[in-house]
């Protein structure tokens, strides 16, 4: 599960509800320790919760403010809050490192709380992926809800400060943030094109970032400056994937962040160079088939997008060459099909008009 992770603690003042006074006299007191320790021991015993031995009080130990109101909430008998997911309290509360929150283990996970986030648990696969990452003092911070089944009814996701933790069974649980987390919801999240992150955001050269997905790979560049990397000259993201297609190796695309600038980058096969040009149509559906169609574009830049792959499919027939890669730029006009294609002007704008 990739999105979050629960969280627990206590309001700001909050304490155990205070007791009878007769129950502050020594001699019961010290009765009302030992029988609390019997029944602890009892419990470890036959391997049942006891009823609440008092307000804020579970299987022995004191759960306090909003991390007693959540623990309570997930259970189906708030009374019996021991059997929820969480089962029984394993400590008392205690004070984040960070200092900013409080926290309780129980068997099954743990509770977090802030005043800023609000008290929600952690547990499984997103909790443990929230451990590696750093706790709350990484980049993921507290979890700010709880933790959710995602649409498919199969993953699960949880929402922290800093990003969102997903998982599924067959992916695992990966942290999603930032521009690239923002290009894939773009696309749909987890039920769209890209589907579930199957890795870590890691650095990449040029001071980006990248992430693997079921269907494709993100990226984001601060801007590269290289002019051999369309729209990213200045900062951009991008999402490419490898073709199963005839024609196509692997397809890219590129937005600029800046300027919205959007182009195409193919890899074609050795057959693109010789037989693509007989079936255009079917080598621009075999394009989208392998990417999702950029978002955004008008249609004259899908036709000007059009046109320059025939042109290149064309150039390179016709001179025997084309380059490793086809680039297409949706900013390029949309020129009439008599200058694109026409023999006598492919030399002078190889593709590149305007």
């Amino acid at each position: 599960m990739v999105r979050g992770l629960t969280g627990m603690s206590r309001l700001g003042g909050i304490t155990v509800l205070s007791q009878s006074t007769s129950m502050r006299r020594p001699g019961l007191r010290l009765l009302a320790t030992s029988l609390t320790g019997v029944v602890a021991l009892l419990v470890g015993l036959v391997g049942v919760a006891p009823a609440a031995q008092a307000d804020g009080t579970y299987c022995g130990y004191p759960v306090l403010g909003a991390i007693e109101a959540k623990y309570r909430a997930m259970a189906p008998n708030p009374n019996r809050a021991w059997e929820s997911k969480l089962g029984c309290p394993q400590s008392g509360e205690k004070r984040t490192p960070d200092g900013r929150g409080r926290f309780t283990t129980f068997a099954g996970g743990t509770i977090y709380w802030t005043s800023a986030t609000g008290a929600h648990a952690v547990w499984g696969e997103i909790g443990k992926k929230w451990g590696q990452l750093g706790w709350e003092r990484g980049a993921l911070g507290y979890p700010k809800a709880d933790e959710f089944t995602n649409p498919d009814g199969v993953g699960k996701r949880q929402e922290y400060e800093g990003g969102t933790l997903y998982w599924n069974p067959d992916a695992g649980a990966f942290a999603v943030w930032g521009r690239i987390g923002e290009l894939w919801g773009q696309f749909g999240y987890e039920g769209g094109s890209f589907g579930y992150p199957t890795s870590d955001e890691f650095s990449i050269s040029g001071g980006g970032k990248t992430q693997a997905y079921q269907n494709a790979t993100l990226a984001w560049y601060p801007g590269t400056g290289d002019e051999n990397k369309p729209g990213c000259t200045s900062e951009c993201v991008v999402y490419r994937a490898s073709c199963s297609g005839p024609w196509a190796e692997e397809v890219e695309v590129f937005r600029n962040l800046t300027n919205g600038r959007q182009s195409v980058s193919i890899r074609p096969t050795a057959a693109a160079y010789t037989d693509a040009q007989d079936d255009e149509p079917r080598f621009w559906n075999e394009i989208w088939s392998c990417v999702p169609y950029p978002k955004g574009l008008s249609d004259d830049q899908g036709e000007s997008l059009y046109k320059q792959m025939a042109c290149h499919d064309r150039f390179a027939d016709v001179t025997g060459h084309g380059g490793d890669t086809w680039d297409l730029e949706a900013w390029r006009s949309n020129q009439p099909w008599s200058y694109v294609t026409n023999p006598i002007y492919l030399p002078f704008h190889e593709c590149n008009w305007d």
